[in-house]
């Protein structure tokens, strides 16, 4: 039996609003725990009400407004814990914010504001991402802590330590002025690209992906973009076009089993043409922009992949010279890895092969599964069947992603173990 249409109604706006309800809560209350124990309210209220008195015009105001009075009654009840004065400032600055609260921007302002709180330099930047993917994403402590393979204790504690530092620091719930967002952008923009890409290839656990994670990174990464007053910043329009290119592909990723589809074996008339040509044309306005850096030059690699009707016809010589910079700007073994490929697939998987080699040699790669994967897929395009199942053996030991270990076993299982 389907339930009622007011409690379907609170389903959706939960799932469509309530992180951004909350991101207004925080700017009226001034205060993490306080808002989201306002949130709760306002739902329980809308629990209650919305059954008998009908769901309001305007739900996302009617939660705000209900969990801010919420929260002034609570205040109010532990006055006895705390001297009277402070209870009558603190109620006082809760000020009415009804003519506001009808402006359909004003939630989407109260979610930059809060994703720059989030990001404030005065934060390290493990907690920045912890953070923003708590109070903002909405992901429990767990599911962080899962992600980064961090128990989840130290992860909650992090938490609490960041949100105690913008408290006691009085970090301001606003979006920058013109004259800082230059060095707060830059924080923004790599927490966001991380959540994309955490929802995109989580780090550990049994999805492929997690939709909810990319799609709220491209809708804040889109605001960024269209709806703050920003000069032309080639990098903000280079992440969201890289993102939606990214996503374009999610529904091939997987098959109907749920196994991993590497790219050249994707289904491309599965691909999303409109986020496609949205995508590429971001790219195009990105490289026109002053500031090109590694953004811009991801975008356009994964344009190039876009573009090409069918794998066997992907320009992996562009591709090549797109990495050739991005390794002269960013040269991280993760680039160069990703390089190698490209050559691989452009000059052919001796020299791949040689290129991963060296990668190969740096310590932190060894542990990196992506990289053994990686040359076994070489070696196995060469026939050099026993190199290409240590590979995939070493890869496989160290991987964290289920459908990805599930896709090592397939590799290895075609060879023959």
């Amino acid at each position: 039996m389907s339930a009622p249409p007011a409690l379907q109604a609170i389903d959706l706006v939960y799932r469509r609003d309530a992180r951004r309800v909350f991101a207004t809560l925080v700017r009226l209350l001034g205060d993490f725990d306080l808002a989201e124990e306002a949130l709760h309210d306002a739902f329980r209220a809308a629990l209650e009400q919305w059954p008998q008195q009908g769901v309001p015009e305007n739900p996302s105001a009617w939660l705000v407004s209900t969990g801010r009075f919420k929260a002034i009654d609570s205040i109010r009840k532990h006055a006895r814990f705390i001297s009277t004065e402070t209870v009558i400032e603190h109620v006082e600055s809760l000020v009415d914010e009804a003519v506001y609260l009808d402006d359909s921007l004003a939630l989407e302002d109260d979610t930059l504001r809060l994703i720059f709180t989030c990001c404030h330099p005065a934060l390290a930047p493990d907690a920045q991402v912890a953070l923003t993917l708590r109070e903002v994403c909405g992901l429990t402590t767990e599911e962080i802590a899962r992600a980064y393979l961090t128990p989840a204790p130290t992860l909650a504690q992090r938490i609490v330590r960041a949100k105690a530092k913008i408290r006691d620091a009085k970090i301001p719930y606003r979006v920058p002025e013109a004259d800082e967002m230059t060095q707060r952008l830059a924080s923004v923009l790599r927490v966001l690209y991380l959540v994309f890409n955490e929802g995109y290839s989580p780090s550990s656990g049994a999805l492929v992906t997690r939709a909810d994670l990319s799609l709220e990174a491209i809708r804040l990464t889109r605001l960024i973009a269209d709806v703050l007053p920003l000069p032309p910043l080639s990098e903000v329009h280079a992440l969201l076009a890289l993102m939606l290119l990214h996503e374009s592909r999610r529904t091939a990723r997987t098959d109907a089993a749920g196994r991993l589809v590497p790219l050249e074996e994707q289904d491309r008339t599965l691909w999303d043409a409109s986020l496609i040509s949205e995508g590429c044309t971001r790219v195009e306005q990105a490289l026109r922009m002053p500031g090109i850096g590694p953004y811009a030059l991801q975008a356009a690699i994964s344009a190039v992949h876009a573009e090409a009707p069918h794998a066997d016809q992907t320009d992996w010589g562009q591709i090549v010279g797109l990495y050739d910079e991005l390794l002269r700007i960013q040269p991280t073994p993760v680039v160069a890895l990703n390089r190698a490929v490209a050559v691989a697939m452009h000059a052919g998987c001796e020299q791949g092969i040689a290129l991963v080699d060296d990668i190969l040699k740096h310590a932190a790669m060894q542990d990196y599964h992506l990289a053994h994967a990686a040359r076994a897929d070489m070696c196995r395009r060469l026939h050099r069947w026993e190199e290409a199942r240590a590979g995939y053996q070493t890869a496989l030991s160290l991987v964290q992603l289920e459908p990805e270990r599930r896709h090592l076993e397939r590799r290895l299982s075609e060879i023959g173990i």
